[in-house]
Parts: structure tokens; C-alpha cells; sequence
């Protein structure tokens, strides 16, 4: 498949996403930006939530991180069932009830104005990272299949993509993100399902065949007892569960997508469908890398330095044309799921949390969209820095760092909204930001000296429950002194 013809597809695709912007975004105003005016329908939500979910992460991590840790990555699904039931029941009725637009406005009522500013800040930390690493995932492969052919620098091609997503999110915002999601995860799901078609049929293998093989192979493995092991099966489950609670819970960049339902009730059948049909569509990935494991092996292809890469070379080099197109259409869907619902979310966050723009020029719609919109470009250009940087460090799985690092900064989100939700105690608010930052840096050297200390226990993803528990328990020492009455 040559470049051009790779390169021509993308413009075809930028063109269907820009006229679906143009169509959305006819006379929306800030609050269609901000939440969609809470008219989105919630099966529209739920359908597009699941290439938001899923990304360049999982549209090409998972496949081959599965050569080393097999199927254990669905003791982590699991739990995002409890995690999203969780979501479901707990912070959906309090965002709602509250009537939020950044969910952060809960710290300031519940703890006061440093508790509040502490979460956004954590939040934009957290979102600028993750998107910049799925951003940096799809578009590093990009570069490699086709860009490098046109000599075209890794940071023109970073540059390219975001300002794309920037025109194109600019003004309709969550109104927009809602309808171009269901594309993208039309795309993403139809590349991975085409894909499987395609190496059955080169293998002459039908699915019953296939689906044998996989489970008779050590890549099926999903339950791993070993308690030191940090694919341990329920610490990984239970990881799944607080991973989903603060990346989606806890994040304005989902949350956002479910407060632009018309009501909780619809926000709700939103996160149950969205929990339901994750279990199938993770599984179809998985068993995606293992059948692709089974092809190289099969004929004798050489795996790839990095295991990001094995799906790509595979469909670009070994399957066809069909096979190279329908990948890059789903590369470049999760390229752009990637990024532009956490550019809107980013946006909002930093518009209403940091610069309290809303409550300033909430009466001057003309002045507050100017001041979104500088905002919604700034946030674009420091994505575009995080990426670089990104690119000149980053030596191992992605789906790994991201998880890693998603431990450390949504770790103080998960203390504070615990701490928050199932106690009463009050505590010094001006305090609260030195907690956030003390509790990930105790959070690391557990992490790092865990295997001496602990006898070879080596902390996993649950790096993030532990950093939620300090951030917990910090807040009790910060706690008011009861105050009696007589």
C-alpha cells in the first residue's frame, strides 16, 4: 500500500469529520461547547463513548501487548463493569442533582475553593498526559508508515493533526465530539473485525478453528494467581474498577459526554450499555492480538522491536490492500477520538474551574466564546508540546505508562471525591493541595522499593488505589477540630 494512497484516505475521512462539525455546530453557543445544551440522545452517547473508551490504546496497544501478558488485560475489563456501576449510582446523581458542567465544582462545594482548584488542576494534568500518550500512539504510526516516506518531521505531523482537531472542535464542542465519536467507533470496530475476517481467510481457518487454537495457546491465559506477579488477577480486577471510577468518573472529558444526556435516567442507560458492550468489544481486541500472534508465527514473520507496531506491520505488509485500509481508517478514527473530547474537556475545565470565565461573562455570550476559544487554542498548542516530548522518551507499551502515570495524578481525585462522598468530616481546605502532592511522591517510593520491601510484591496498577487510600487518610490530618455546643 503506497503513501499516497494512505495519505489520500486521510483527507477523504478529515473531510466526512469537518462536514459532520459544520453540520453540528450551526448555532451553538457555549453552552452546546460546554454540554451539548443537555440534548444529546443517550444511545448516541453510549455507541460513541466506546471508541472514547477505547482509543489508539486499545486499538493497538492491547493487540500486542498480548504477546507478553496474554489475556490477562480482561481481568481489568472485568472490573470496569463494577466500576461503571459505581459511576452509575454514586457520581451521576450528584453531578445531576448539583446541575454541574465541570464536575470539579463539587470539591469547592463539599470542601471550599482550594479542595476545587486542586481537582481541576489534577484533571488537566491528567487529561493533557493521557491524550497526548493515545495522540502519540496513533500518530507515531503514522509518521512511520507514511509520513517518513514524504520526509515530513514527527513534530509538522503532530502540528497537522491538532490544529485538524482544534478547526473542527472549535465551535460546536461536545455537540460535535457526540456525533463524530459514533463514527470513529464505527471505524475502529469495523478495522479490528475486517482484520479477523482477513487472517482467517489467509490461514483457511473459520472462526470455531480459530477461536480453539487461541484458547488451546498460552495466550489465552487469564487468570495469573501469583500474588507477586502484577498481572495477579485480582489485583488487576480490582485496579479495573478504581481505573474506570477516576478515568471516566472522575474525568471531565467522559463525564462531559453523559451530562449533555437530558437527564439522569438517560445518563444512566448510558453507562450501563457503555459497561455491557465494553466486555465483547475489549475481548474481540484481545483475541485480535492473539490471532495475530498465531499469523506471524505461522509464517515466520519477524514481531516487531515494539509490540505497538505488530498490528500495523501486519496489515500493511502481509494482509492487502483491504486489510492495510480498513486499518488505516480505524488508526486514523482513534487518532482523532484521541484527542478532541479531551480538547473540549480541557477546555471546558480550564474555562470554568481555572479562569472562572463563566461567572464573569456568563450574561455576554459574544465575550465568553472569545475567551473559550482562546483558551481552546491554547490548550491544542500545549498538547502539541506534550507530544513531542513524548516522542523523544517514550521506550515501552503505552497502555503501560498510561496506567502507570494515571495511578499517580487521578490518584488525590480518587482520595478527595472518597473522602468527600463517605465522610462528614470537614477539613482545612488550604491544606488540601499540599496533601495532593505529597501522596504521589510517597505513592512512588512504595511503587519503586515495593519488591524489596514487601518480599517481591511488585505494585501494578494498583498504584492508583494505594495513592487514593494516602491521599485519604492525609486529609485526616487536616481535619477541623470538632467544635462542641453546650
Amino acid at each position: 500500500m503506497s503513501p499516497g494512497f494512505i495519505f489520500g484516505i486521510f483527507l477523504v475521512y478529515t473531510l466526512i469529520i469537518f462536514s459532520v462539525s459544520w453540520i453540528t455546530a450551526r448555532n451553538a453557543d457555549s453552552q452546546s461547547f460546554f454540554i451539548g445544551n443537555h440534548k444529546s440522545p443517550w444511545f448516541v452517547v453510549a455507541y460513541g463513548m466506546i471508541g472514547a473508551s477505547l482509543s489508539g490504546v486499545t486499538f493497538i496497544s492491547i493487540p500486542g501487548w498480548v504477546g507478553s501478558t496474554h489475556f490477562t488485560y480482561f481481568a481489568i475489563v472485568l472490573g470496569y463493569i463494577f466500576g461503571y456501576a459505581i459511576i452509575s449510582l454514586v457520581l451521576l446523581p450528584i453531578y445531576y442533582k448539583l446541575n454541574l458542567t465541570s464536575i470539579y465544582s463539587y470539591l469547592y462545594n463539599r470542601f471550599g475553593n482550594s479542595a476545587y482548584k486542586t481537582g481541576s488542576v489534577f484533571f488537566l494534568i491528567s487529561r493533557i498526559i493521557g491524550a497526548s500518550f493515545r495522540m502519540f500512539l496513533v500518530v507515531s504510526v503514522l509518521q512511520v508508515f507514511v509520513f517518513d516516506h514524504f520526509r515530513i518531521p514527527f513534530w509538522v505531523t503532530v502540528i497537522l493533526f491538532i490544529i485538524l482537531i482544534q478547526l473542527y472542535t472549535r465551535k460546536g464542542g461536545i455537540k460535535t465530539i457526540i456525533w463524530t465519536d459514533t463514527l470513529q467507533t464505527t471505524f475502529m470496530l469495523a478495522a479490528v473485525v475486517i482484520t479477523i475476517g482477513l487472517v482467517l481467510s489467509k490461514m483457511e481457518l473459520g472462526l470455531g478453528q480459530m477461536i480453539d487454537t487461541v484458547w488451546d495457546s498460552d495466550l489465552s491465559t487469564i487468570f495469573v494467581m501469583d500474588t507477586n506477579s502484577k498481572q495477579n488477577f485480582f489485583k488487576l480486577f480490582l485496579s479495573g474498577i478504581f481505573i474506570t471510577i477516576v478515568m471516566t468518573g472522575l474525568d471531565q472529558d467522559m463525564m462531559q459526554k453523559n451530562l449533555s444526556c437530558k437527564n439522569l435516567k438517560d445518563a444512566r442507560k448510558n453507562m450501563t450499555t457503555l459497561s455491557l458492550i465494553l466486555v465483547p468489544v475489549n475481548l474481540i481486541f484481545l483475541f485480535l492480538g492473539a490471532v495475530l500472534y498465531l499469523y506471524a508465527t505461522e509464517y515466520n514473520i519477524q514481531l516487531p522491536e515494539l509490540s505497538d507496531h505488530l498490528f500495523p506491520l501486519i496489515a500493511f505488509n502481509h494482509l492487502g490492500l483491504i486489510a492495510g485500509t480498513v486499518f488505516i481508517i480505524g488508526l486514523i478514527s482513534a487518532a482523532y477520538s484521541s484527542a478532541d473530547s479531551a480538547l473540549t474537556a480541557l477546555t471546558t475545565s480550564f474555562t470554568i474551574d481555572i479562569m472562572e470565565y463563566d461567572k464573569k461573562y456568563g450574561s455576554n455570550e459574544n465575550l465568553l466564546k472569545k475567551r473559550r476559544q482562546t483558551i481552546h487554542l491554547l490548550m491544542a498548542l500545549v498538547i502539541i508540546f506534550v507530544i513531542i516530548v513524548f516522542g523523544l522518551i517514550n521506550n515501552q507499551a503505552v497502555i503501560s505508562q498510561l496506567f502507570t502515570l494515571a495511578g499517580y495524578t487521578y490518584g488525590p481525585l480518587l482520595g478527595l471525591y472518597a473522602f468527600g462522598l463517605f465522610t462528614n468530616i470537614e477539613v482545612k481546605d488550604k491544606y488540601i493541595p499540599f496533601i495532593a502532592i505529597i501522596t504521589p511522591v510517597i505513592s512512588w517510593f512504595i511503587s519503586h522499593y515495593s519488591s524489596t520491601v514487601f518480599n517481591g510484591y511488585e505494585v501494578g496498577f494498583e498504584l492508583l488505589i494505594i495513592n487514593g487510600m494516602l491521599t485519604f487518610l492525609g486529609l485526616l490530618f487536616i481535619r477541623k477540630p470538632i467544635v462542641k455546643t453546650v
